[in-house]
C-alpha cells in the first residue's frame, strides 16, 4: 500500500502541462513527504485527487487526504470522516478540513471546533507555519481536540444506544460540506464509521448555579496564555513569511542570472568557434602563400628578386580579365595623381588655374577607365553565365 501511495503521489506531482496540480514546483516534495508520512502514521486517511469548487466558480484539481481519523472517548475508538484539502498556497498555508458525516450522523450544534456546515477550525489551524507544521500533528491535534468533545452523533433513535467501537464500514453515501459557497467536490463513497451514542446531558437544576471561583481563574488564565500565544505565533508566522518571501525573490533573481550567465557562456562558445573558423582559413591562406612565394622564388632566383617588373608579376587567364587589370591600375594610378596635385596645390607649389586644368584632365581619363572596366566586367558576366548554362546542358545529356 506504501508503495502504491509514493508511486501516485510521484505520478500525479509530476505532471506537466493542462493536467498538472496547480502546487509550487518548489513545494511539491514537501507535499509528497507531507502526505507519506500522514499515511505512514494514519493508514485509514489515504490521499487523491478531486474537483474543488472555489467561492467565484473556479474550479481546479487539487489533492486530499479522505478517510477517517481516530478519536478515543469513554475508554472506546471512534473514527470521524474527515477530508483535508490541499490548497494551491500549501503548505505555505494550512489546508482546508472538512468533517465528513454520513446519512446517520449530525454535526453538533454548537461545536467549538466544528461549523454547521462541517468546517474545522481550531488553534494548529490558525497557528499554521511552515515548515514546522504539518498533516500528522494536524491529525493529532483533531484527534484530541475531538477526543474532548465530539464533533458528531449518530441520528439513530433507541432507547438504550450503546457505542459499538470500530464496527465493520458500509458504504454510504456521503452529501457535499459547504463554506461559504465552496464546495469540494467528492469521487468516491465513504465509509461509514462509528460515533458517540446521542445520550442527552441533564438539565441543570433549577437556579442559577455558582463557579468556583479557583475554576474560573484557571480557565481565565488558560485563555490569557492562549491568546497570548497566539499572537505570539501569528507574529512569528508573519516573521517567517516575509522571511521567505524575501528568499523566494533571492532564488528567482538567482535563476534568473543563472539563466543569462548560460545565455552569456552559449554566445562565447559560439564565438570561439566562429574565431576557430577564421584562423583555420587564414592558415590555409597564410599556406597558400608561402607555397606560392617559395614556387616563384626557386624559378626567379634570389639574384634576380630586385628586377622583378610588377606589371609581369601577374598573369591574367584571357584578355578581357588583362584589361581589366589594366583599367583598375590606371583608374588608381589617377587617383595618386589627383592626390598628388591637391597636396601640392594646399602647399602652394602649383597655382591653382593649374590645379584645375590638370584635374580636369585626370578625372575624364579616369572617367573613361572606369567606363571601360565597367563594360569588361559585364562582358565577363555573360561569358560566365553562358558557361554555366552550356555546362548544366552537358551534364543533363550525359545523364
Amino acid at each position: 500500500m506504501a508503495q502504491y501511495t509514493q508511486q501516485f503521489l510521484s505520478s500525479v506531482l509530476s505532471q506537466r502541462g493542462p493536467a498538472a496540480l496547480p502546487y509550487a514546483e518548489e513545494m511539491k516534495w514537501h507535499i509528497r513527504q507531507h502526505l507519506l508520512h500522514l499515511t505512514e502514521a494514519y493508514p485509514s486517511l489515504q490521499p487523491k485527487t478531486a474537483v474543488f469548487t472555489h467561492n467565484d466558480g473556479r474550479t481546479v484539481n487539487l489533492l486530499q487526504a479522505d478517510g477517517t481519523v481516530p478519536m478515543p472517548y469513554q475508554g472506546a475508538t471512534y473514527n470521524i470522516p474527515v477530508i483535508i484539502w490541499l490548497m494551491e498556497s500549501y503548505p505555505s498555508h494550512a489546508p482546508l478540513v472538512f468533517v465528513n458525516p454520513t446519512r446517520e450522523m449530525v454535526i453538533k450544534r454548537p461545536h467549538p471546533f466544528v461549523s454547521p456546515n462541517g468546517v474545522v477550525s481550531m488553534p494548529y489551524i490558525h497557528s499554521w507555519v511552515f515548515p514546522a507544521s504539518n498533516l500528522v500533528e494536524l491529525v493529532r491535534n483533531m484527534s484530541v481536540y475531538f477526543s474532548r468533545d465530539p464533533p458528531l452523533y449518530s441520528q439513530r433513535k433507541s432507547l438504550n444506544p450503546s457505542p459499538s467501537p470500530n464496527p465493520d464500514p458500509s458504504p454510504s453515501p456521503s452529501p457535499r460540506p459547504s463554506y461559504g459557497g465552496m464546495h469540494p467536490s467528492l469521487g468516491s463513497t465513504s465509509s461509514r464509521p462509528a460515533t458517540p451514542p446521542n445520550n442527552p446531558t441533564p438539565p441543570p437544576p433549577y437556579g442559577r448555579m455558582m463557579e468556583d471561583p479557583v475554576d474560573v481563574f484557571k480557565r481565565n488564565a488558560i485563555n490569557k496564555l492562549v491568546e497570548g500565544m497566539n499572537g505570539h505565533i501569528r507574529e512569528l508566522r508573519k516573521a517567517r513569511e516575509e522571511e521567505m518571501e524575501g528568499l523566494l525573490g533571492v532564488q528567482a533573481m538567482l535563476w534568473r542570472r543563472e539563466e543569462e550567465l548560460r545565455n552569456g557562456l552559449k554566445e562565447m562558445n559560439d564565438e570561439k568557434e566562429a574565431l576557430e573558423q577564421q584562423l583555420q582559413i587564414m592558415l590555409t591562406n597564410t599556406d597558400l602563400l608561402d607555397g606560392w612565394l617559395r614556387e616563384n622564388e626557386e624559378k626567379l632566383g634570389s639574384s634576380d628578386l630586385t628586377r622583378v617588373d610588377p606589371n609581369e608579376a601577374f598573369e591574367t587567364n584571357d584578355a578581357l580579365s588583362k584589361q581589366t587589370l589594366d583599367c583598375t591600375a590606371s583608374d588608381l594610378a589617377v587617383e595618386d595623381a589627383i592626390y598628388a596635385l591637391d597636396k601640392a596645390m594646399q602647399e602652394g607649389a602649383i597655382p591653382f588655374d593649374q590645379y584645375l586644368k590638370n584635374v580636369r584632365l585626370l578625372s575624364r581619363e579616369q572617367f573613361f577607365h572606369r567606363a571601360t572596366a565597367l563594360k569588361v566586367r559585364a562582358i565577363q558576366m555573360q561569358a560566365h553565365v553562358a558557361n554555366m548554362a552550356a555546362r548544366a546542358t552537358s551534364q543533363q545529356y550525359a545523364f
